[in-house]
């Protein structure tokens, strides 16, 4: 229970450490390998191609964010049946661009949503995200990335990528913004 209280406690912290930018943020963007996943893949065939593992906290935040009004998406060199399932069909994304490890033309396309540079999260851990990192209102990225995709962001989350680090960011958003989980009671 303390451990648990001491993480709540630290993103309460960091929340409040980057209130300024966290509170502006209405788009949450979204690497998919190294950030939604633990980066390893697994190829099954010629027609699916690889396949990736994800976490779930990942992908109900995502859900949850959306629910709270957030645009959610993802921009990513990947593609393949696997991911488009996922975050077209499942978590039915906001926006979804994939296949390009180029990544400038699908962030402008967000911006073309209506959004402005500091509404806008975005994870990456690549040096391909290093343009949008820089640009963001908010860029985070996780602890096994590169030193300079670390230095880039104005955070490093204490979750690696795939073990939940896209929701400990998200947990920081809403906690910035005082948005409370939708919770199901009886």
């Amino acid at each position: 229970m303390a451990h648990v209280l001491d993480e709540k406690k630290q993103l309460l912290a960091n929340a409040e450490k980057f209130k300024d930018q966290l509170s502006k943020i209405k788009v949450l963007a979204f690497d998919i390998d190294g950030i939604l996943t633990n980066g390893a893949m697994t190829y099954l065939n010629d027609e699916i191609g690889f396949n990736r593992t994800y976490h779930i906290l990942d992908g109900y935040g995502m859900k949850m964010m959306k629910d709270l009004g957030f645009k959610v998406g993802v921009i990513s060199g990947a593609d393949g049946v696997p991911v488009r399932k996922r975050f077209q069909d499942i978590l039915k994304c906001d926006f979804v661009f994939l296949g390009n490890e180029d990544k400038r033309e699908a962030y402008k396309n967000v911006l073309k949503m209506g959004f402005k540079d500091e509404e806008i999260l975005y994870m990456g851990d690549e040096f391909i995200d290093v343009a949008i990192l820089k640009r963001v209102g908010f860029a985070a990225t996780v602890p096994n990335s590169s030193v300079e995709i670390q230095e880039a962001a104005h955070y490093v989350t204490k979750r690696e990528g795939g073990n939940g680090a896209a929701r400990e960011v998200m947990d920081m958003v809403r906690y910035a913004q005082n948005l409370k989980a939708p919770v199901l009671e009886f």
